[in-house]
């Protein structure tokens, strides 16, 4: 199974985000901003209201409700949704299907 991201179950998502860490001075909690430009979740053709955003993998599936489309020209252009983790092993589950969802859509990693 390879990793993906969904708006709807059982729907991968094609357009790979832009996504940005951010962790806490002591790396206990932190966030993963991801951002869609033009996703297929947002074409007319979608299949209705988006409720969060689903990481799936072999481990499972990680969830997050936080997900807000963006505008231009009054048109829906962007998602921005953001998942949290709040211990060092939500941490780590949220790397490995960053790890898996990289591997399987020949992405790199840039630490800055």
């Amino acid at each position: 199974m390879t990793a993906a991201i969904q708006f709807f179950r059982g729907v991968d998502e094609p357009v790979v985000p832009d996504i940005r860490l951010t962790r806490s001075r002591d790396g206990l909690t932190g966030q993963a901003l991801f951002v869609f430009e033009e996703p297929e979740a947002l074409a007319p053709e979608a299949m209705g209201d988006i409720t969060g955003m689903f990481l799936v993998d072999e481990e499972g599936e990680l969830v997050t409700r936080d997900v807000k489309a963006r505008f231009v020209n009054g048109k829906a252009s962007f998602l921005e949704a953001t998942y949290t983790w709040k211990s060092t092993g939500d941490f780590e589950r949220f790397m490995r299907f960053a790890e898996r969802y990289a591997a399987s859509h020949d992405l790199g990693f840039n630490a800055t």
